[in-house]
């Protein structure tokens, strides 16, 4: 049977925390333990977590002294894991609770052929709606949330998809073993995406099943610092084509992702988030120097599948959110 640890990183959040818990304590798979990290929260959120730990023998307590960011926060609960063992790692948002079958049927999701990642259904709070059904990577260099927004009686059928939401998914620990850990330097946003790339590069793929359903209080972190998103993205979104994108496809996205780059920017400006997406342009120039060139050589070197194949699983169009640059595209070529 797989012994997987559940992850689940707390910043300031403990009443979100505590019910997140309450419902992973619930699962109907029994063969797991729940690793609390906490990312630098203030003094009487960690007392209050150490009173859950010594309550509970399935929950234990790991405490980082300042915020590593999620890409940081989780990497500690990953390594606790790799140390003592576990076949796999649970990587579950303490915003989010689950439906009580929820990692049965991520575990059965690993069970599918080369399948290294499992994801499920993440529903918005109150389950009306979709958060993710996976993630996909576009021909325009941006990823995306599948499904994000429609009904939930249009989530997508289980099947392989291009990426898990780190939010609510199960990795094989071989997996980070081979591939390495989250990448830190994304600190948070798009690391999931990341890790995936990396997954289907190395020749393993990520499986999602709708029958493992959570539900997520989207933004209940991130919403706490003003202009977070907006920096995070414009550093991270460089720094993900940069490290993962095959040789034979650098040109055609580089090109859509620079004209979608520059649409965005515009955007933040007139949103009044201009000061936040150039200091997110600025720290991905550092990052493209000092880290991503590096990480691409070895990434690129150990790549087990055909650029072509790459090709066939990324979207080849825009996010279904760019409605201003799909008027524009129209305006010029007739395509909606």
């Amino acid at each position: 049977m797989t012994s997987v640890l559940i992850v689940v990183l707390n910043w300031n959040g403990i009443k979100d925390t505590e019910k997140c818990l309450d419902s992973l304590l619930k699962q109907t798979y029994k063969h797991f333990k729940i690793l609390v990290v906490d990312n630098g929260s203030a003094s009487s959120e960690v007392e209050r977590l150490r009173q859950i730990e010594s309550k509970n023998d399935i929950i234990s307590l790991a405490v980082n002294k300042f915020n590593k960011g999620f890409a940081g926060g989780v990497n500690t609960g990953i390594k606790y894991a790799l140390k003592r063992d576990f076949d796999a790692v649970a990587l579950f948002n303490n915003d989010a609770e689950a439906d009580e079958n929820w990692l049965s049927e991520l575990v059965k999701g690993l069970d599918q052929k080369d399948a290294s990642i499992a994801t499920g259904l993440l529903l918005h709070e109150g389950g009306k709606t979709i958060d993710s059904t996976g993630d996909y990577y576009t021909t325009w260099g941006m990823p995306f949330p599948r499904n994000r927004g429609t009904e939930t009686d249009e989530a997508s059928e289980s099947g392989y998809v291009f990426s898990g939401s780190g939010g609510a998914s199960l990795y094989k620990t071989a997996l980070f073993r081979e591939i390495g850990l989250f990448d830190e330097s994304f600190f948070a946003y798009y690391e999931d995406v990341d890790v995936s790339f990396r997954t289907q590069l190395a020749g393993h793929k990520i499986y999602y099943t709708s029958k493992a359903i959570a539900y997520h209080k989207q933004g209940a972190t991130s919403g706490k610092i003003p202009g977070f998103t907006v920096y995070q993205t414009f550093k991270n979104i460089p720094l993900l084509y940069t490290k993962n994108v095959p040789a034979g496809l650098l040109f055609p996205i580089g090109v859509r992702l620079f004209l979608l780059y520059v649409l965005i920017f515009g955007n933040a400006v007139k949103n009044g988030a201009g000061a936040s997406a150039l200091k997110g342009w600025l720290a991905s120039i550092g990052y493209f120097w000092t880290k991503a060139i590096w990480l691409r050589s070895g990434i690129q070197r150990n790549k087990k599948v055909p650029t072509s194949y790459i090709n066939s699983i990324v979207v080849h169009d825009l996010p279904p959110e760019q409605t201003g640059l799909r008027k524009f595209r129209k305006a010029f070529t007739g395509k909606a």
